[in-house]
């Protein structure tokens, strides 16, 4: 039978606190959440692998490197309202819960989102509001928020996201530059977000975040 809690705090001590992530609240929570309920029962052999985990329809869930340095730069607090974009089976909501006072998931793949309630249920995050809709338009009757994560690569971030931000709220972003990825964390002050860089990661831009197709005469 496989020890999956020995996997989880091998991936905290050789993925995670290697990336220079070592605040109380990420390390507790990601060694609380059990990452291989979270993935689709094929794939459960690479929950802990360091790299992300395919969930099908070009979605991941992030390796655990780009997700925990994430959340380390969003720098989170007991008392954040957090809006988690592309919740996939529920694993980065259930992390965030424990960190974060409430999270709003959303997830418009609909054969994800009654697993993910159910397993969100299961293993008690019960500050977590699971909402089925376009990944694209948010959840601005529950915001504004305080902070925003999006689970996935991102060409062009779309308004009504930001517009869901708090001022004074921070939000991080994946931004895909064809191979490239540079995680960039923003800082909403008088209407508008400032963007600095993090560090460099990358993921599968998500459906509906791609940039336009241009199309010359």
């Amino acid at each position: 039978m496989t020890d999956f809690a020995t996997r989880r705090r091998m991936m905290v001590d050789t993925q995670v606190r290697p990336s220079d992530v070592t605040e109380f609240p990420i390390i507790d929570a990601m060694l609380s959440v059990p990452r291989e309920a979270f993935v689709p029962s094929d794939r459960i052999e690479a929950a802990y692998a360091s790299e992300h985990v395919d969930l099908g329809e070009g979605r991941v869930l992030l390796d655990p490197r780009v997700f925990a340095k994430i959340l380390d730069a969003l720098n989170l607090t007991n008392a954040d309202l957090v809006l988690d974009i592309g919740a996939g089976y529920g694993y980065s909501s259930a992390v965030i819960a424990h960190i974060a006072e409430a999270v709003v998931a959303v997830e418009e793949d609909e054969s994800l989102v009654d697993e993910a309630q159910a397993l969100l249920t299961e293993h008690h995050a019960d500050n977590v509001v699971l909402q089925a809709g376009a990944l694209t338009e948010g959840a601005a009757e529950h915001g504004p928020y305080d902070a925003i994560v999006i689970e996935g690569g991102v060409e062009v971030l779309p308004e009504g996201l930001e517009a869901q931000l708090k001022d004074g709220g921070r939000i991080a972003v994946i931004f895909m530059e064809n191979a490239l990825g540079t995680v960039k964390i923003g800082h909403k002050l008088d209407g508008h977000i400032n963007w600095r860089f993090a560090f460099n990661g990358t993921a599968p831009v998500i459906q509906g975040f791609e940039k336009k197709a241009e199309f010359a005469l």
